[in-house]
């Protein structure tokens, strides 16, 4: 079963409420906003208390009730957890906080790489993520025989956020980190944090053209499309908002790299208070 179902209920739902620990989730709504171009969405990206990927499972599952609760405090009809850490510390939680679906990136990032035939899955993500150890049992829920190698890469993040996606740097980097895979002889890579796309063409390059690499991102934004059944009601125009929860001209700067358009409306927001 995937995170978060829907109800007759969600017929009329018209607003998306997405929260990230930072800019990754940028790629999700990206992804979204192709599928679903006529929904009003809510983006939030907690840049205070960037990232995540460092921080004890018990302060996430409390980072993420808090981005959620101002994103409920809006009305939304939908929540996606555009973290791959927060996904995997805290979906139970939210799920059973609010009654809306909740939607993460690790169960349909899984699906998705099952889907392809996979029999020997790679997955790359921070720290936490890797250490939960979420994405090994959401595969194996769906296929019990899949043999999956697992490997942190915390510089991607720092990488991604310098706006360094193409540097040879960067490639050097994916070598080091992706060479334990390579010898695993794996035949699909899957990108399990949402910075991690903006880094697709390096990670494609190092891991070779024999290897599948799923997109997290647009496998969540497929969930959310089939949720709504390809027919969100709009209410008049699209509506798309931004919070954060420190603004950093940086953060916006990249954003809009990432988005490919200009972030028009954004607010900064205390989620402590």
């Amino acid at each position: 079963m995937l995170e978060g179902s829907i109800g007759e209920s969600m017929e009329k739902s018209t607003t998306i409420g997405i929260f990230d620990s930072g800019i990754g989730g940028i790629t999700v709504l990206k992804e979204i906003l192709d599928l679903v171009p006529d929904a009003d969405i809510l983006y939030l990206g907690d840049s205070a208390r960037l990232p995540y990927g460092t921080k004890s499972p018990k302060t996430i599952v409390r980072y993420s009730l808090q981005c959620a609760d101002f994103l409920v405090s809006k009305g939304i009809d939908m929540l996606v957890v555009a973290c791959n850490t927060a996904s995997s510390h805290a979906i139970p939680d939210l799920k059973k906080m609010y009654d809306i679906p909740v939607i993460g990136v690790v169960e349909s990032g899984s699906k998705a790489a099952i889907e392809t035939g996979a029999g020997r899955i790679g997955v790359i993500g921070t720290p936490s993520t890797i250490k939960s150890g979420s994405y090994d049992l959401a595969l194996r829920a769906l296929k019990p025989e899949v043999e999956v190698f697992s490997k942190a890469c915390p510089l991607f993040v720092s990488l991604v956020e310098e706006g360094w996606c193409s540097d040879s740097i960067t490639e050097q980097v994916a070598a080091r980190y992706l060479d334990d895979l390579i010898r695993a002889n794996v035949d699909t890579l899957l990108l399990g944090c949402t910075h991690y796309p903006l880094l697709k063409g390096v990670i494609a390059r190092v891991m070779g053209d024999k290897v599948t690499i799923v997109d997290s991102a647009r496998s969540t934004a497929s969930v959310v499309h089939g949720l709504l059944d390809g027919r969100p009601r709009a209410r008049g125009h699209q509506s798309l908002v931004f919070y954060l929860s420190d603004l950093s001209p940086t953060f916006i700067k990249l954003g809009e790299l990432f988005l490919g358009k200009k972030m028009e409306q954004v607010h900064e927001v205390d989620l402590c208070l």
